[in-house]
């Protein structure tokens, strides 16, 4: 899914996405030309100066993203692009003043030229996705973005050791998701090229990735964004990161029963995660 969000300007290129669709952002933002220079791609206006282009381009999926809903309730990948002018907002977005001559004016009469180095980039976008035979989805990401998240912990853990506490479980989880991650990776790289139906099985199993960061463990009804890194609630990262900043921060109101419950549920889910990569059967018999 691929929502746009065109704000007024084209001096910066956005996109606010799933991490497994960074590497295909970058592939495509280096053949479209950029609005301001027909003879340069988006691309190279964005590190010209020298710059990363994903500390440059790339943002978190925030919840007003028409994008959020599709990765963090439905667990399908998804990009929303936007292209910005400095810091000034387009004053009539949503609003029944958004016209053509509007738009067209406050972008000073380049209206056009955004408008179309947009539709290529979505044009890519789409084209690379339903015409590839492989999904062009950097499935193997997330155990990068699985360790800063899991990195972010290690400052607690005297305090949670000197409650007879630990987060094993998570690095190990982390751990089979590289490992499944990789063996899928070398799977592919020596199958047939041209073999439809082990093609078909990979994408299946690339696909699901996202959707199984998806909490099993949670009622939709009650926590409707159940990914546990994009979305909201007590079962996510964030949540466990929170709760456990308490041991620090008011260590009085930390509650050990439900941080092992938060333990097993993050735990769980990563592993499911795992297990639609590698496609093996694994039980925790740990007594969280």
């Amino acid at each position: 899914n691929a929502p746009l969000d065109l704000f007024t300007g084209n001096d910066k290129f956005f996109a606010k996405t799933s991490p497994v669709l960074i590497s295909l952002i970058e592939s495509i933002i280096k053949q479209v030309d950029s609005p301001n220079r027909s003879d340069q791609s988006i691309f190279d206006q964005v590190v010209e100066h020298g710059r990363p282009w994903q500390s440059q381009v790339i943002r978190p999926l925030p919840m007003d993203s028409s994008a959020f809903a599709f990765t963090a309730f439905g667990g399908v990948p998804a990009v929303e692009f936007s292209f910005a002018e400095g810091s000034r907002p387009y004053p009539f977005l949503n609003t029944m003043a958004d016209t053509y001559d509007n738009l067209n004016r406050a972008l000073h009469g380049r209206l056009p030229a955004v408008a179309k180095t947009v539709a290529e980039v979505v044009g890519h976008l789409l084209m690379k996705l339903t015409h590839d035979d492989l999904l062009p989805l950097d499935y193997g990401c997330y155990g990068d973005v699985l360790l800063q998240h899991v990195t972010r912990f290690n400052e607690y853990m005297v305090l949670l050791k000197s409650r007879g506490l630990t987060l094993q479980w998570i690095y190990s989880a982390r751990g089979d998701y590289v490992r499944a991650a990789e063996k899928l990776r070398k799977d592919i790289y020596s199958s047939e090229e041209h073999n439809e139906r082990l093609l078909r099985m990979y994408n299946v199993r690339i696909m699901r990735v996202e959707f199984y960061f998806l909490s099993q463990y949670v009622a939709v009804t009650e926590t409707p964004f159940r990914h546990i890194l994009h979305g909201q609630g007590p079962h996510t990262m964030a949540a466990l990161l929170e709760h456990i900043s308490l041991l620090r921060e008011a260590p009085e109101k930390f509650d050990e029963a439900l941080f092992r419950r938060q333990l097993a549920l993050v735990t769980w889910t990563l592993q499911g995660a795992a297990n639609a990569l590698s496609g093996d059967v694994w039980d925790i018999d740990t007594n969280f």
